[in-house]
């Protein structure tokens, strides 16, 4: 396959997080013609907003990322562009730590941001733009692509819903995390799928906490180094939200160690344990709580890559990823930058 002879085909993008969109968005920017694909129901990755009703009325809560922070001037001004966008907002909350012992509040002031009015905002607003730019761009969602084959005529991909797809694509970018590039990298770039493999990813379990009433702590978001927690949130406070009259949504994310040691644990048993130990935090009762459990299976990596992407020029595949380019949502938006970067360097 020549790369002339594939030059005026689409690329294709597999997986809507923060790190495929933005590799799309960088894409349509140099005058390329872009498809993402994405196994969900719509975009955002981690960056994620769980919505439903209950006898109370509709609530939300995010039960991915919790926020995310901009130390790089490239990222920054993208955050800036959110912001008057009206889909990102600094999140003003009052913060603890607690070491099984004491409790302590955090020393160097952080600026925090969040998506608004949901942490899947910001995601939304970039698929918004694929869509302004007319034919040269498309977003399928519910599509989860479980080959890639190289044809004479450019890279074919297969999907569970829809089979050996029509379409070929002149490179094929992985925006997904690191185990489930592996099978798909593994029989035509077993480079590729070993740098993948390389990456530990951990499990992560979440609590969505529905509270009838406003719960009485004193901070809006707490880092837990003792038990099964790692962090407790407010997410009533942050900006935008809305709960019915009264009511507050929290969250509660385990440790990656216990989350790794329970990944295989019943939603039942997971909820009941972080709800006692919510409880022992000073929240209240869990009888008087309703409660959901998610379970992420990739939900980190220990220790993160730092490679930034991978590019294989010759054979046109790529990753990006917040798990190959230092975590947080930050490198997953720098790291669809740099691969897009690369593909049109």
């Amino acid at each position: 396959m020549s790369r002339s002879a594939t030059s005026t085909l689409p690329i294709s993008v597999i997986g809507a997080g923060l790190a495929g969109l933005s590799c799309a968005q960088a894409l349509l920017q140099a005058g390329h013609t872009v498809h993402v694909f994405d196994k969900s129901r719509g975009p955002s990755g981690r960056m994620s907003t769980r919505r439903a009703e209950d006898a109370a009325g509709p609530w939300q809560c995010d039960h991915g990322a919790q926020y995310f922070t901009a130390r790089d001037p490239q990222f920054r001004a993208e955050v800036a562009r959110w912001q008057q966008a009206g889909v990102a907002a600094v999140w003003d909350a009052r913060l603890a730590s607690f070491d099984g012992t004491a409790w302590t509040t955090p020393a160097t002031p952080l600026e925090r941001f969040v998506g608004t009015p949901r942490m899947t905002s910001p995601a939304g607003w970039l698929v918004q733009g694929l869509q302004q730019v007319g034919d040269r761009a498309l977003a399928q969602w519910q599509t989860t692509v479980q080959k890639l084959e190289r044809t004479a005529d450019g890279w074919a991909i297969t999907s569970a819903e829809q089979g050996l797809h029509a379409q070929r694509y002149s490179a094929v970018l992985l925006a997904v995390p690191a185990p489930q590039a592996v099978p798909l990298l593994h029989p035509v770039a077993s480079t590729g799928a070993a740098v993948a493999a390389s990456a530990r990813m951990r499990g992560s379990w979440a609590v969505i906490v529905r509270c009838a009433a406003q719960v009485g702590l004193p901070w809006d978001g707490a880092f837990i180094n003792t038990g099964p927690l790692r962090w407790v949130a407010r997410d009533s406070s942050k900006p935008g939200r809305t709960a019915p009259a009264g009511t507050e949504t929290w969250l509660l994310h385990a440790s990656p160690e216990w989350s790794e040691a329970h990944i295989e644990d019943t939603a039942e048993s997971v909820t009941d344990t972080l709800l006692a130990a919510f409880q022992s935090l000073g929240g209240p009762a869990p009888a008087t709580l309703q409660a959901t459990a998610h379970r992420w299976r990739y939900a980190d990596t220990e220790p993160a890559l730092t490679l930034g992407y991978w590019w294989d020029a010759d054979a046109q595949l790529g990753m990006c990823g917040d798990w190959i380019s230092g975590g947080k949502v930050e490198g997953a938006w720098l790291s669809g930058q740099s691969l897009a970067r690369a593909l049109v360097g």
